[in-house]
């Protein structure tokens, strides 16, 4: 049995389509469609987790692809072969080399923080603040992701870990990684799509994220990587700071 749902509205001047479909072999994918300065389409599939896969003018982009987490499990190898595939850093729920080889075709270009690189023994290794043009169109850019509360440092030290911000034909999207509300977030501007990550001990707490959305201010957010943490009061929280939060399964 299959049931279709489809809505379109439109946002802060980004037009918007999100559609859920459900069948005995698949999982529930929402999806959430933005239109870029030249009015081309970019399809954000929130697949679980931190596991996003991005559709743009043809491409496919997969970031932190995990084939499975507790109960939940992604099929890569029914998906198309993935253009580039984006990797934060290496712990489990957002390293998964399986995943890696089912989504890798042969011009598949695979960008990671170091240590990720050395794991594999390929790809292209970037650090925090550099920047690199993989097309006409598409800038990337590695910014920092880490812990800092004293407890937590552990998890993701200072200058291992990336985030990263596409520039897509001028759509700005910040894919936080797992991090905390780092000073470094005030310079990260002009962002009209936000991937913030909502689980202590290992990113932030609501509040931190809220914080965060207060700083980064982009138009739409949508808090991911959140484990079994409550979200749902998000997006009242940001309502009078022009912030739109859509809750997705990146539970």
């Amino acid at each position: 049995m299959k049931k279709l749902l489809t809505c379109l509205l439109a946002t802060f001047g980004l037009t918007t389509a999100c559609c859920q479909l459900n069948n005995e072999t698949a999982d529930k994918y929402e999806v959430d469609v933005f239109k870029t300065k030249s009015g081309k389409a970019v399809k954000f599939h929130a697949l679980m987790h931190s596991s996003i896969r991005i559709e743009y003018d043809g491409k496919e982009i997969e970031i932190d692809p995990v084939l499975k987490l507790r109960e939940r499990i992604i099929d890569f190898s029914t998906m198309p072969k993935a253009d580039y595939i984006f990797v934060t850093h290496e712990h489990q729920d957002h390293f998964d080399r399986e995943a890696i080889r089912q989504l890798s075709g042969e011009n598949t270009l695979l960008v990671t923080n170091k240590r990720c690189g050395d794991m594999l023994g390929y790809g292209t290794i970037m650090a925090n603040g550099e920047s690199i043009r993989i097309a006409d169109d598409f800038i990337v850019d590695a910014v920092p992701a880490y812990n800092t509360t004293e407890a937590n440092k552990r998890f993701h030290p200072k200058g291992r870990d990336n985030g990263f911000i596409f520039t897509i034909d001028g759509l700005r999207i910040y894919i936080a990684g797992d991090t905390e509300d780092i000073p470094e977030m005030s310079a990260v501007k002009d962002i009209d799509i936000a991937f913030l990550p909502c689980n202590q001990p290992f990113t932030m707490t609501p509040e931190q994220l809220v914080r965060a959305a207060k700083i980064v201010k982009p138009k739409v957010l949508f808090p991911y990587h959140y484990g079994q943490t409550d979200v749902s009061g998000i997006p009242d929280l940001l309502k009078e700071d022009g912030v739109e939060v859509r809750i997705r399964h990146y539970e």
